[in-house]
Protein backbone atom coordinates (compact mmCIF):
# COMPACT_ATOMS: atom_id res chain seq x y z
CA UNK A 1 0.00 0.00 0.00
CA UNK A 2 1.20 3.77 -0.56
CA UNK A 3 1.27 6.27 2.35
CA UNK A 4 -1.31 8.79 2.20
CA UNK A 5 1.76 11.65 1.19
CA UNK A 6 2.67 9.40 -1.64
CA UNK A 7 -0.60 8.62 -2.87
CA UNK A 8 -1.47 12.59 -2.44
CA UNK A 9 1.31 13.42 -4.23
CA UNK A 10 0.36 10.63 -7.03
CA UNK A 11 -2.63 12.79 -7.42
CA UNK A 12 -0.63 16.04 -7.24
CA UNK A 13 0.90 15.28 -10.40
CA UNK A 14 -1.93 14.27 -12.30
CA UNK A 15 -3.86 16.94 -11.37
CA UNK A 16 -1.07 19.30 -12.49
CA UNK A 17 -0.61 17.41 -16.17
CA UNK A 18 -3.88 17.95 -17.06
CA UNK A 19 -4.04 21.23 -16.08
CA UNK A 20 -0.88 22.29 -17.86
CA UNK A 21 -1.66 20.40 -20.76
CA UNK A 22 -5.00 22.98 -20.83
CA UNK A 23 -2.94 25.36 -20.79
CA UNK A 24 -0.13 24.60 -23.69
CA UNK A 25 -2.06 24.85 -26.55
CA UNK A 26 -4.55 27.54 -25.46
CA UNK A 27 -2.76 30.58 -27.45
CA UNK A 28 -2.65 27.77 -30.40
CA UNK A 29 -5.47 26.54 -30.31
CA UNK A 30 -7.35 30.33 -30.69
CA UNK A 31 -5.38 31.58 -33.47
CA UNK A 32 -4.40 28.57 -35.62
CA UNK A 33 -7.04 26.87 -37.05
CA UNK A 34 -4.57 24.03 -38.31
CA UNK A 35 -3.01 23.38 -35.32
CA UNK A 36 -6.25 22.16 -33.03
CA UNK A 37 -4.18 19.70 -31.29
CA UNK A 38 -6.46 17.13 -29.51
CA UNK A 39 -5.48 18.89 -25.96
CA UNK A 40 -9.21 18.65 -24.59
CA UNK A 41 -10.06 15.35 -23.90
CA UNK A 42 -6.95 13.50 -22.82
CA UNK A 43 -6.93 15.09 -19.14
CA UNK A 44 -7.73 11.17 -18.74
CA UNK A 45 -5.15 9.43 -20.49
CA UNK A 46 -2.63 11.61 -19.17
CA UNK A 47 -4.24 10.55 -15.35
CA UNK A 48 -3.67 7.12 -16.22
CA UNK A 49 -0.25 7.23 -17.57
CA UNK A 50 1.17 9.38 -14.45
CA UNK A 51 -0.63 7.00 -12.17
CA UNK A 52 1.07 4.25 -13.85
CA UNK A 53 4.18 6.13 -13.63
CA UNK A 54 4.33 6.56 -9.88
CA UNK A 55 2.91 3.07 -9.47
CA UNK A 56 6.33 2.07 -11.06
CA UNK A 57 8.13 4.76 -9.17
CA UNK A 58 6.71 3.86 -5.33
CA UNK A 59 5.83 0.52 -5.51
CA UNK A 60 8.56 -1.24 -7.76
CA UNK A 61 11.26 1.08 -7.00
CA UNK A 62 10.90 1.98 -2.91
CA UNK A 63 14.70 3.07 -3.22
CA UNK A 64 16.18 6.07 -3.34
CA UNK A 65 13.68 7.69 -0.61
CA UNK A 66 15.75 11.15 0.09
CA UNK A 67 15.43 12.06 -3.55
CA UNK A 68 11.70 11.38 -3.90
CA UNK A 69 10.84 13.38 -0.73
CA UNK A 70 13.07 16.48 -2.22
CA UNK A 71 10.76 17.03 -5.05
CA UNK A 72 7.28 16.61 -2.97
CA UNK A 73 7.16 20.48 -1.99
CA UNK A 74 8.05 21.50 -5.90
CA UNK A 75 5.54 19.50 -7.09
CA UNK A 76 2.98 21.11 -4.84
CA UNK A 77 3.59 24.46 -5.72
CA UNK A 78 3.11 23.15 -9.44
CA UNK A 79 -0.11 22.13 -8.54
CA UNK A 80 -0.91 25.40 -6.90
CA UNK A 81 0.19 27.41 -10.39
CA UNK A 82 3.09 28.80 -8.34
CA UNK A 83 4.75 28.14 -11.51
CA UNK A 84 8.09 30.45 -10.11
CA UNK A 85 8.15 29.27 -6.83
CA UNK A 86 7.89 25.90 -8.17
CA UNK A 87 10.77 26.31 -10.51
CA UNK A 88 12.97 27.96 -8.15
CA UNK A 89 12.52 24.71 -5.82
CA UNK A 90 12.47 22.23 -8.19
CA UNK A 91 16.01 23.40 -10.03
CA UNK A 92 18.13 22.67 -7.01
CA UNK A 93 16.52 19.56 -6.68
CA UNK A 94 17.16 17.74 -10.39
CA UNK A 95 21.33 19.48 -9.63
CA UNK A 96 21.29 17.92 -6.55
CA UNK A 97 19.51 13.98 -7.39
CA UNK A 98 20.18 14.20 -10.66
CA UNK A 99 19.84 10.29 -12.08
CA UNK A 100 18.00 9.35 -9.09
CA UNK A 101 14.07 8.43 -9.13
CA UNK A 102 13.40 11.64 -7.59
CA UNK A 103 16.26 14.10 -9.19
CA UNK A 104 14.36 12.32 -12.46
CA UNK A 105 10.77 13.46 -11.64
CA UNK A 106 11.68 16.71 -10.44
CA UNK A 107 13.04 17.69 -14.12
CA UNK A 108 9.69 15.88 -15.57
CA UNK A 109 8.06 18.61 -13.43
CA UNK A 110 10.32 21.31 -14.22
CA UNK A 111 9.97 21.22 -17.87
CA UNK A 112 6.53 21.53 -17.76
CA UNK A 113 6.68 24.64 -15.34
CA UNK A 114 9.07 25.81 -18.05
CA UNK A 115 6.07 25.09 -20.70
CA UNK A 116 4.07 26.97 -18.63
CA UNK A 117 5.83 29.88 -18.83
CA UNK A 118 6.20 29.90 -22.48
CA UNK A 119 9.94 28.68 -22.71
CA UNK A 120 9.68 25.92 -24.53
CA UNK A 121 13.21 25.88 -25.65
CA UNK A 122 14.49 25.49 -21.95
CA UNK A 123 11.62 22.78 -21.69
CA UNK A 124 12.38 20.76 -24.24
CA UNK A 125 16.37 20.43 -23.18
CA UNK A 126 14.94 19.67 -19.76
CA UNK A 127 12.93 16.90 -21.27
CA UNK A 128 15.80 15.57 -23.07
CA UNK A 129 17.59 15.05 -19.82
CA UNK A 130 14.30 12.87 -18.18
CA UNK A 131 15.95 9.57 -17.88
CA UNK A 132 12.68 6.33 -16.84
CA UNK A 133 12.63 3.42 -18.10
CA UNK A 134 8.80 2.96 -17.86
CA UNK A 135 7.39 2.38 -21.62
CA UNK A 136 4.60 4.95 -21.19
CA UNK A 137 6.11 8.13 -19.42
CA UNK A 138 8.95 7.75 -22.83
CA UNK A 139 5.87 7.66 -24.93
CA UNK A 140 4.78 10.92 -22.83
CA UNK A 141 7.85 12.56 -22.63
CA UNK A 142 8.22 12.49 -26.59
CA UNK A 143 4.39 13.76 -26.75
CA UNK A 144 5.57 16.62 -24.54
CA UNK A 145 8.61 17.39 -26.98
CA UNK A 146 6.58 17.70 -29.64
CA UNK A 147 4.95 19.50 -28.78
CA UNK A 148 7.33 21.66 -27.62
CA UNK A 149 9.11 22.35 -30.80
CA UNK A 150 5.65 22.73 -32.36
CA UNK A 151 5.28 25.60 -30.23
CA UNK A 152 8.61 27.07 -31.28
CA UNK A 153 7.63 26.56 -35.08
CA UNK A 154 9.86 23.63 -35.78
CA UNK A 155 6.58 21.43 -37.39
CA UNK A 156 8.78 18.78 -39.08
CA UNK A 157 10.94 17.88 -36.12
CA UNK A 158 6.95 17.90 -34.35
CA UNK A 159 5.86 15.77 -36.89
CA UNK A 160 8.63 13.17 -36.27
CA UNK A 161 8.37 13.49 -32.73
CA UNK A 162 4.25 12.56 -32.70
CA UNK A 163 4.97 9.83 -34.98
CA UNK A 164 7.41 8.35 -32.91
CA UNK A 165 5.44 8.38 -29.82
CA UNK A 166 2.72 7.24 -31.24
CA UNK A 167 4.75 3.90 -32.87
CA UNK A 168 6.75 3.77 -29.66
CA UNK A 169 4.34 1.50 -27.81
CA UNK A 170 0.64 1.53 -29.63
CA UNK A 171 -2.55 1.22 -27.67
CA UNK A 172 -5.51 2.62 -27.67
CA UNK A 173 -4.95 5.98 -25.34
CA UNK A 174 -1.64 7.40 -26.62
CA UNK A 175 -1.41 6.05 -30.07
CA UNK A 176 -4.33 8.08 -31.66
CA UNK A 177 -3.76 11.05 -29.78
CA UNK A 178 -0.39 11.69 -31.00
CA UNK A 179 -1.40 10.50 -34.19
CA UNK A 180 -4.18 12.51 -34.40
CA UNK A 181 -1.76 15.96 -33.41
CA UNK A 182 0.77 14.25 -36.19
CA UNK A 183 -1.68 14.38 -38.71
CA UNK A 184 -2.83 18.37 -37.61
CA UNK A 185 0.90 19.43 -37.62
CA UNK A 186 0.95 17.48 -41.57
CA UNK A 187 -1.47 19.73 -42.40
CA UNK A 188 0.62 22.65 -41.01
CA UNK A 189 3.47 21.81 -43.21
CA UNK A 190 1.10 21.28 -46.39
CA UNK A 191 1.52 17.12 -46.67
CA UNK A 192 -2.13 17.11 -46.81
CA UNK A 193 -1.64 13.23 -48.78
CA UNK A 194 0.17 11.92 -45.13
CA UNK A 195 -2.59 13.59 -43.09
CA UNK A 196 -5.22 12.20 -44.73
CA UNK A 197 -3.81 8.99 -44.14
CA UNK A 198 -2.92 9.29 -40.70
CA UNK A 199 -6.43 10.51 -40.04
CA UNK A 200 -7.68 7.47 -42.04
CA UNK A 201 -5.67 5.42 -40.08
CA UNK A 202 -7.33 6.55 -36.78
CA UNK A 203 -10.72 5.92 -38.21
CA UNK A 204 -9.63 2.66 -39.45
CA UNK A 205 -7.93 1.02 -35.96
CA UNK A 206 -9.12 3.54 -32.88
CA UNK A 207 -13.01 4.05 -33.08
CA UNK A 208 -13.10 5.54 -29.77
CA UNK A 209 -11.37 7.96 -31.02
CA UNK A 210 -12.50 8.40 -34.22
CA UNK A 211 -16.26 9.17 -33.08
CA UNK A 212 -15.10 11.15 -30.09
CA UNK A 213 -13.37 13.56 -33.16
CA UNK A 214 -15.80 13.23 -35.37
CA UNK A 215 -12.69 11.91 -37.84
CA UNK A 216 -14.59 12.25 -40.90
CA UNK A 217 -14.84 15.89 -40.85
CA UNK A 218 -10.78 16.06 -40.69
CA UNK A 219 -10.43 13.36 -43.78
CA UNK A 220 -12.34 15.33 -45.82
CA UNK A 221 -10.35 18.44 -45.24
CA UNK A 222 -7.29 17.40 -45.77
CA UNK A 223 -8.19 15.11 -49.15
CA UNK A 224 -10.30 19.10 -50.18
CA UNK A 225 -6.57 20.25 -49.56
CA UNK A 226 -4.48 18.39 -51.88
Amino acid sequence: MLSKKYYFCIQNIAIMLENISFKDFKGQLQTNKNLRFATYGIGSVLGLMVLYFAYRQFIWSPSNEKSKEAYYRGLNLAVKDSTDAAINELEPVVKKYDGKQGGEIAQFVLARQYMAKGDFKKANEALEGVDVKDTYVSVYKLGLQADCQSELGKYQEALDLYLEAAELNENELTTPTYLFKAALVAEELKKYEEATELYTRIKSNFLNFSNAKSIDKYIARAKNRK
